[in-house]
C-alpha cells in the first residue's frame, strides 16, 4: 500500500538483524532475520504463490470475490487460512493475500532464525525477542510517520497489518488514511484492516468501525486514522515518533 516504501522499511530495521528484500512475481518482501536467508525466502514465497495460483486456476472466484466464500474442503494451509480470515471479517479471501504471504514465508524462515520480521506492502509478520514500535504511514494525514504503535514483547509470532483508502493500490471502499490491526494471524489482520477501512467515510465512522472490529474473533488491537482523527482499541499503545 505504500508509495514511500523504502523510508517506511528503514523505520522498522531492528538492531542486530540482517535486512534483505526478495521479489517473486508480484510479491515483494522486506525481511529481517538473524542472517541473510534470501534463497530460503524465495523458495518459500514461490511455494505459497504456487498454492494460491493453483487454487485460483480451479476456483477463479477465489481471486474475484469481494465477499467470503464457503469452505473449499481439503486445500493447502494458506488457502484455508485466507478462507477463514475472509469469513471472520466479511470480505473476499484475496483481501488477506499480502498478510498470508508474509506469514507463511516468515514461518518457513523461523526454521533458520530465532527472530523474523516480514513486511509485505505494510502488512507485517513478526517474531521478536523484544518490544517493537511500528510506524504508521497514513498518507496526507498530519499523523502519518509521526505516530507509532508500540507492541510489548510477545511470547509467540504476531501480525500488524494496515489498509488505506487514500493511498496504495489495494482495493478499498473507504476513506481511512490508515486502518491498522493487531492479531496473531497475519491473514486475519490483513482482512480485518481491509474490512474496517471499508467502513470509514467520515470521522464519525471510526467509533463504529472499532466496535465492529472488537467482534472479530482473533483481533487484538485496532488503530484507525482519518485526517487528524484517530481511534484506538486493544493490546497496543500509541507513541509519538
Amino acid at each position: 500500500m505504500f508509495d514511500n516504501r523504502e523510508t517506511y522499511r528503514r523505520r522498522h530495521e531492528k538492531e542486530g538483524l540482517t535486512s534483505f528484500t526478495i521479489t517473486v512475481k508480484e510479491t515483494n518482501l522486506n525481511i529481517q532475520a538473524d542472517r541473510d536467508l534470501s534463497d530460503e525466502a524465495v523458495s518459500a514465497a514461490l511455494t505459497y504463490r504456487q498454492h494460491i495460483e493453483a487454487h485460483i486456476s480451479r476456483h477463479p472466484e477465489f481471486a474475484s470475490s469481494l465477499t467470503p466464500l464457503p469452505d473449499p474442503g481439503p486445500t493447502p494451509a494458506i488457502i484455508t487460512e485466507m478462507t477463514d480470515a475472509a469469513q471472520a471479517t466479511g470480505v473476499g479471501p484475496m483481501a488477506s493475500v499480502a498478510g498470508a504471504m508474509a506469514e507463511f514465508t516468515g514461518r518457513e524462515l523461523l526454521k533458520f532464525s530465532k527472530e523474523i520480521v516480514v513486511e509485505n506492502g505494510g502488512d507485517i509478520f513478526a517474531r521478536s525477542e523484544t518490544e517493537m514500535v511500528f510506524t504508521i504511514y497514513a498518507g496526507e494525514s498530519p499523523l502519518s510517520m509521526k505516530t507509532g504503535i508500540r507492541i510489548p514483547r510477545q511470547k509467540k509470532p504476531f501480525a500488524m497489518c494496515t489498509s488505506s483508502g487514500t493511498l496504495g493500490h489495494s482495493k478499498s471502499f473507504g476513506r481511512a488514511d490508515a486502518a491498522s490491526v493487531l492479531a496473531d494471524s497475519c491473514a486475519l489482520a490483513d482482512a480485518a484492516a481491509t474490512a474496517l477501512g471499508n467502513r470509514i467515510q467520515t470521522a464519525a465512522d471510526i467509533e463504529f468501525a472499532i466496535a465492529a472490529g472488537q467482534t472479530m474473533k482473533g483481533v487484538r488491537g485496532i488503530v484507525i486514522i482519518l485526517g487528524k482523527q484517530i481511534g484506538l482499541w486493544g493490546d497496543l499503545k500509541l507513541v509519538r515518533l
